[in-house]
């Protein structure tokens, strides 16, 4: 039985990942820091403190944690103010499973980007409870921010379906007991025990109907 259905946001919603991923690799190297290959990978989920702390230290950039979280959010909500990049098909699902259950947004998108996103997609009013990873202690994949999300809802996370697109998305989802369904990018696929954690993998948004969340029990 699902009470309730939370959505991440970067890479369900928005086809944001390859926009962070440009705007952060250009905002390191003109910076004296330095990419590497594993470094996309790690970012996805994380909170937005945590990735500015890993530019500033762990990647060498040479501004401060503050400094990197303000620059690299002021240049992404730039580029939101010219185009949100909505994956096709992505909000007419979201109204879909509105019309059946309270739906939660559970990011790792900085609140003034989520608000951008939803507010431009036309989504704000589809969600019962929005919350960002800059608001929890931890960041995926710690399941916090998805547990907190289903206690604003007022349902039992091992009641809800999650549907999350990055392998730390996913842990952290079926961390806090969730069902999690995957739509992995493209881009970046998941990796094997993130995978080994969905009890569902669609190849697009557009194959998640209220028929599919039925079926997961």
């Amino acid at each position: 039985m699902t009470d309730a259905v939370v959505f991440d946001l970067d890479g369900v919603i928005v086809d944001s990942e390859p926009v962070w991923e440009e705007v952060r690799r250009a905002y390191v190297a003109a910076h004296g820091g330095t990419w590497q290959p594993d470094t996309q990978r790690r970012l996805m989920g994380m909170s937005t403190g945590e990735w500015a702390h890993y530019l500033s230290g762990e990647l060498g950039v040479d501004r401060t944690a503050e400094q990197v979280a303000v620059e690299v959010v002021e240049e992404m909500t730039r580029r939101y103010r010219d185009h949100v990049p909505l994956i096709d098909g992505a909000d007419q699902v979201v109204r879909r499973l509105a019309a059946r259950w309270p739906l939660g947004l559970a990011s790792s998108s900085p609140t003034r980007l989520i608000e951008a996103a939803l507010a431009a997609t036309g989504l704000t009013d589809a969600f019962g409870a929005t919350l960002s990873t800059e608001q929890t202690e931890r960041g995926k994949p710690a399941p916090d921010v998805y547990l907190s999300v289903a206690q604003r809802l007022g349902v039992d996370p091992t009641r809800c379906v999650a549907v999350e697109d990055s392998s730390n998305g996913v842990r952290s989802a079926a961390a806090a007991g969730m069902r999690v369904v995957a739509v992995p990018h493209g881009s970046y696929p998941l990796d094997p025990d993130a995978a080994g954690m969905a009890v569902a993998t669609l190849n697009a948004i557009g194959e998640l109907t209220p028929e599919l969340v039925d079926n997961l029990g």
